[in-house]
């Protein structure tokens, strides 16, 4: 965590930074094996809300270590590929796709949200979880969402939200690939997708799963601080000041609602 504790960066090295950072075992620690808000739940509904079906072929954009793009193959029959800039946990999903008898319904490549290698007009749907807010090319992201969608396919986003300004370490690059930096308000999230040539669709509130999640977080820095002191665990990497800063600021901004979580969709015109 101290590689990125700085306060700038160029874009290319964010993605990097946030590729490290959701490899890592503290993160797992920290999060288990959702990184993000409601956890498989919200996952499952993203995938109600997107109407997803047997045979749909579905693009999960920063899949992390699959996690979800298993679940939503599981749950509704989908086929999935997912996406993810970080190679080690393109090879670890893919471990798990075939651990789970779903390699032929569910594969992870290594690729770039802003830059995807992928056929136009091809994906039924696109899921993207608490990563859109990292993109440092918000826009584009939105462009190649577009672009690889069929007609009438359909995005939905879930992700941090932001009303108003926020508290001066909520603005660091440590706090940027948590996921707290760089998040928009819903306004604009739907701009951009309708900048891109997406018409609008649901916007559903979830601030409950942020503050829920940043609860535990909060808890267990603590703890893993104690075992730390105690010499009964290992955490070299850990900024364990900084990282309590930004939790406390982060529960505080969700407490005055300055911060939220919701799910957004939109649809490719036909």
């Amino acid at each position: 965590m101290s590689a990125i504790a700085g306060e700038a960066a160029a874009p290319e090295a964010v993605k990097s930074c946030c590729a490290q950072f959701y490899e890592s075992d503290v993160v797992r620690f920290l999060f288990g094996e959702s990184f993000h808000p409601g956890g498989l739940a919200l996952t499952e509904r993203l995938g109600h809300v997107l109407g997803l079906q047997a045979g749909a072929r579905v693009l999960d954009v920063a899949a992390g270590r699959g996690t979800s793009a298993l679940h939503l193959a599981e749950t509704f029959g989908c086929e999935v590929v997912g996406v993810d800039f970080g190679a080690e946990n393109v090879r670890l999903a893919n471990e798990a796709a075939a651990a789970r008898g779903l390699a032929d319904r569910v594969r992870f490549v290594v690729g770039d949200a802003e830059r995807l290698d992928v056929d136009a007009d091809h994906f039924d749907a696109i899921v993207c979880e608490c990563a859109y807010c990292t993109f440092p090319d918000k826009p584009q992201a939105a462009r190649e969402f577009f672009r690889v969608l069929k007609p009438g396919g359909q995005v939905g986003l879930s992700d941090l939200t932001r009303r108003g300004p926020l508290a001066p370490e909520l603005e660091t690059l440590l706090a940027w690939v948590a996921c707290i930096a760089d998040a928009q308000p819903v306004e604009t999230y739907t701009a951009l997708l309708g900048a891109a040539g997406f018409a609008p669709g649901l916007v559903e509130a979830h601030d409950a799963a942020l503050a829920d999640m940043v609860a535990g977080v909060r808890a267990k820095i603590l703890g893993a601080e104690l075992m730390v002191a105690l010499k009964k665990l290992t955490l070299p990497d850990v900024d364990f000041p900084k990282a309590r800063q930004v939790t406390q600021s982060a529960a505080a901004a969700i407490e005055r609602g300055e911060l939220g979580y919701a799910i957004i969709t939109a649809v490719k015109p036909s």
